[in-house]
């Protein structure tokens, strides 16, 4: 009797314990273990939540690993982030001196790129590369002086929300340049 109480108890035990298990969400699991949040995500588009400040640039140098071009259909060559988020500059910066004007609110949209030793670089002169210290003391990546930033808006690898928005946000060409429409052919055969 003794025996057939205790294995009841165990069964009851183990049926509460799958029935509890059901309920436990693991994907907020796995974004607990990487430190991504879904939502926060989807505001920025890097991962890192929409917030101004070193804390936000610190979890974006984790996943910038370097820079590369990228052929798009409407702009021509841009440069991109080695995931593949493209790469904008603010025609409110200065680029010699190298200067980010882009600060608080601003960062919010225009999250900055930041600058990390020894980053690959695929596409771009190396002589282009550099890096300017911000007003809170984090490195930010420049381009031929510029200082690089992402649009929260480019919500997945390749998009270009964020050419021309104001009038003063370009995406990068491989020469730190800013990215223009490509125009087709006139009709005349290419001659």
């Amino acid at each position: 009797m003794r025996k057939m109480i205790l294995t009841l108890a165990v069964a009851a035990a183990a049926a509460l314990s799958l029935t509890a298990c059901d309920s436990i969400d693991l994907t907020k699991q796995d974004q607990a273990a990487t430190g991504a949040e879904a939502p926060a995500a989807a505001e920025t588009g890097n991962g890192t939540p929409a917030a101004a400040g070193t804390a936000a640039a610190t979890t974006a140098a984790a996943t910038v690993a370097g820079v590369k071009v990228r052929d798009d259909a409407t702009l021509g060559k841009v440069v991109t982030d080695w995931k593949g988020w493209t790469l904008y500059r603010f025609e409110k910066d200065t680029p010699k001196p190298s200067k980010s004007t882009c600060e608080a609110d601003c960062l919010a949209k225009w999250p900055y790129v930041p600058y990390a030793e020894n980053m690959k670089i695929e596409g771009v002169d190396q002589k282009l590369i550099g890096k300017v210290t911000r007003a809170d003391g984090a490195l930010q990546l420049t381009i031929n002086g510029w200082p690089a930033y992402r649009f929260a808006g480019d919500a997945k690898v390749g998009e270009t929300k964020g050419q021309g928005v104001g009038g003063v946000w370009f995406a990068f060409t491989p020469e730190g340049k800013k990215a223009q429409a490509v125009t087709g052919d006139s009709g005349n055969g290419g001659y």
